[in-house]
C-alpha cells in the first residue's frame, strides 16, 4: 500500500503539499510487475506512471530496426507528453527487474500539475529533454529502411512501393532515369537498398526485399490450428481473435495487410474513429494485435491448392511450401474488375492502373487524374488524390453518384474546386506511345478526347477463386457459398454460418457470397469465423475421443 511519506523523497511528489500527496497515495494505481513485462506500448492509450523501485527501458520505435532506448530508475517518470499532446503513447515501457510503479490516469496527471507550479516546471523540463533526445537521434540516425532506384512506370518498383506502403516500411523513390551515375544498377533494372547495406535486384522481385527486410516468407511450424489465406480486414480480424483465444493461427498473405482496404485513403465511417482513419492504419493496428497474440504471419506467399488429410487439410503455397491446417479460413478478398476498352491493356502500369494506392500520390502532382468508379473507394481516392494533382475528375456511368456512395463523400467531392464529378459517362479508350497520354469518353452521345496524365480504374470487384479446390461450392461469380447457401456438404452434417461446403474450411470477408462489401462488416466475419472454427474443432475433439 502507497502512503504520503514514502512519496516524499521522489522530485515529482515532493514539491506537493502533504495533502495532495495523500489524496495521490489514497487514489493512485499500484503496479507490481515482473522482469520482462510490458507496461505500456506504443500506440496504446497513455497514462502518467511513476517509478518507486526497480529498472525499466523506454523504447520507441524509429524506422523499423531503428529504435530510441532509455533507462528509468526510480523517481523517473512516463507519460507526460502523449497525456498533454493528447495522443496515444509514443514509446513503450518495460521492465528490465522487478519493479514497483504508482499510476495516475489523464486527469489525475493534470489535477497534480495544476496544483502546483514547481511539479509543472518539473514535468515540463524533463518533457524538453526528452525531445530534445528524439531530435537528436533524428539528426545522426536516418529512420529510412529502403530506398528504390527505377522508373515510375517499373512495374517491379511499383509492386515493391504498395508492398512497403501497405506495411508500413518507410522508404524514398528515385527515377533512375534521374538518379545519379553512381546510382545505376549493374544490370540496367530497377534495384532496392535495404538499410543503407543490402542491394537487391537483378531480378527485383517483393520477396526478395521481404527477406532482405527480416519478414517471414516462410511458415515457423509444420501444423496450425487454423490457417487464414489473405491479410485483409477480415483475416486480420480472425487472426486477432483466434490467436487471442489460444489458437495456433498461421496468417498467409500474397501481397500487402490490409488488401483493398489498403487503398481506402480515409475511411470516417468505421465506428471508433470519429475523425476518420486509413485503411493501411487500421491494418497496420489490426495487425500488431495479432503479432502480440502470437499469429504467425507470412508474407509473399501465394496459397495455390487446399488437400484434404485424413486429419484435416494441407495447404500447398508457391515454391512447393506446404503445411497442415485442423481449420481454413478463406479471406482472399477480390480483384478488381477489368475494363474491357481499346488501348487500356497495354497502358496498365504506364498511366493507368487499378485501384488507387498511396503510393501514388507523388507520382500525380500538378497533373490531371481521372477516376472511373462511383463507389466509396473511388470516391476516397479522389478526395486524397485532389491534395496533390491539379485535377481530379470522377468518369460516372450511372445518372446519380449518391445511388453508390455514402453520403457524407458525396457532400466532400462536390465541396472541393479542383475534383469535378461526370454523371451518365463512359470511358470508350484510351491511348499513348510509352505511358498514357490522352483518354476518350462520351456523355449522352457527345464524344470528347482529353489530356490524362493518370487513369484509376475501380469499377467493382470479382472474385479470384479459381485455384480453390473444385468441389467447394461457389455461385456462377466464383464468390464462395457458406452456411445456408451450401446445398450439401461432404459428411451429412449442417455446416455453420460460415462455413463453406467443405467441412472445416470457412470463408469471410468479400469473397464469400453475399457478403456486405464493407471493412466493418469484414472484420467482424472474420471474428465470427473464428467462433464457429473452435465449435469445429470441438466436434473433431468429441469424434476422435469416441473412436479411441
Amino acid at each position: 500500500m502507497i502512503t504520503a511519506k514514502e512519496l516524499e523523497p521522489y522530485p515529482i511528489f515532493a514539491c506537493l503539499g502533504n495533502d495532495w500527496r495523500q489524496k495521490i497515495a489514497e487514489t493512485a494505481a499500484e503496479l507490481s510487475v515482473p522482469a520482462g513485462e510490458w507496461i505500456i506500448r506504443e500506440g496504446e492509450t497513455p497514462s502518467f506512471f511513476v517509478l518507486l523501485r526497480g529498472c525499466l527501458t523506454c523504447e520507441k520505435d524509429y524506422g523499423g530496426t531503428n529504435k530510441v532506448k532509455a533507462v528509468y530508475s526510480p523517481g523517473d517518470f512516463y507519460g507526460e507528453i502523449p497525456i498533454l499532446l493528447d495522443s496515444v503513447a509514443i514509446a513503450s515501457l518495460q521492465a528490465t527487474e522487478p519493479s514497483r510503479l504508482l499510476r495516475l490516469d489523464r486527469v489525475q496527471f493534470k489535477d497534480m500539475i495544476a496544483s502546483s507550479r514547481k511539479c509543472t516546471e518539473i514535468v515540463v523540463e524533463v518533457m524538453t529533454r526528452r525531445l530534445k533526445m528524439i531530435h537528436d537521434h533524428m539528426q545522426v540516425n536516418d529512420s529510412i529502411r529502403v530506398r528504390v532506384v527505377g522508373s515510375q512506370y517499373s512495374p517491379e518498383c511499383r509492386d515493391i512501393r504498395d508492398f512497403l506502403s501497405q506495411n508500413h516500411i518507410s522508404y524514398r523513390w528515385a527515377d533512375q532515369d534521374q538518379a545519379n551515375p553512381e546510382m545505376a544498377g549493374s544490370c540496367g533494372e530497377p534495384f532496392v537498398i535495404v538499410d543503407q547495406s543490402k542491394v537487391v535486384g537483378c531480378p527485383l522481385t517483393v520477396r526478395k526485399v521481404a527477406e532482405a527486410l527480416g519478414m517471414k516468407t516462410t511458415p515457423q511450424n509444420m501444423s496450425y490450428d487454423v490457417v487464414i489465406i489473405g491479410g485483409g480486414p477480415a483475416g486480420l480480424a480472425a487472426a486477432v481473435s483466434g490467436s487471442s483465444e489460444g489458437l495456433k493461427v498461421l496468417l498467409i498473405e500474397k501481397r500487402g495487410i490490409g488488401g483493398q482496404a489498403a487503398c481506402s485513403s480515409r475511411i470516417e465511417n468505421y465506428p471508433g474513429f470519429p475523425t476518420g482513419i486509413s485503411g493501411d492504419e487500421l491494418a497496420s493496428k489490426a495487425l500488431k494485435q495479432a503479432v502480440h497474440f502470437g499469429a504467425e504471419i507470412v508474407m509473399t506467399r501465394e496459397v495455390q491448392n487446399i488437400m484434404p488429410l485424413s486429419e484435416g487439410y494441407c495447404v500447398e503455397m508457391d515454391g512447393g511450401c506446404r503445411v497442415q491446417a485442423r481449420s481454413a479460413l478463406l479471406t482472399t478478398g477480390v480483384q478488381w474488375r477489368k475494363l474491357g476498352i481499346p488501348g487500356l491493356k497495354t497502358m496498365v502500369g504506364r498511366g493507368v492502373l487499378y485501384g488507387a494506392a498511396r503510393t501514388e500520390a507523388h507520382t500525380v502532382v500538378g497533373k490531371n487524374v481521372f477516376i472511373v468508379g462511383a463507389g466509396n473507394s473511388a470516391g476516397q481516392a479522389a478526395m486524397f488524390f485532389s491534395s496533390y494533382a491539379r485535377s481530379v475528375t470522377l468518369l460516372v456511368r450511372g445518372r446519380d453518384i449518391r445511388d453508390s456512395m455514402s453520403q457524407y463523400l458525396v457532400d466532400q467531392l462536390y465541396s472541393r474546386a479542383n475534383i469535378f464529378v461526370e454523371t451518365s459517362t463512359e470511358l470508350t479508350s484510351v491511348s499513348g506511345d510509352t505511358h498514357l497520354e490522352s483518354i476518350c469518353t462520351v456523355t449522352q452521345g457527345d464524344l470528347k478526347q482529353r489530356r490524362a496524365d493518370a487513369l484509376f480504374v475501380m469499377i467493382g470487384a470479382c472474385a479470384s477463386s479459381a485455384w480453390m479446390p473444385e468441389s467447394l461450392q461457389r455461385d456462377p461469380n466464383g464468390f464462395v457459398y457458406t452456411g445456408r447457401d451450401v446445398s450439401v456438404q461432404s459428411g451429412g452434417r449442417t455446416p455453420f454460418s460460415l462455413e463453406t461446403s467443405l467441412p472445416g474450411i470457412f470463408c469471410a470477408g468479400d469473397i464469400r457470397h453475399d457478403s456486405i462489401k464493407r471493412v466493418s462488416s469484414g472484420m467482424g466475419e472474420g471474428s465470427m469465423a473464428i467462433a464457429f472454427v473452435h465449435q469445429y474443432l470441438a466436434l473433431q475433439t468429441e469424434s476422435e475421443a469416441v473412436l479411441v
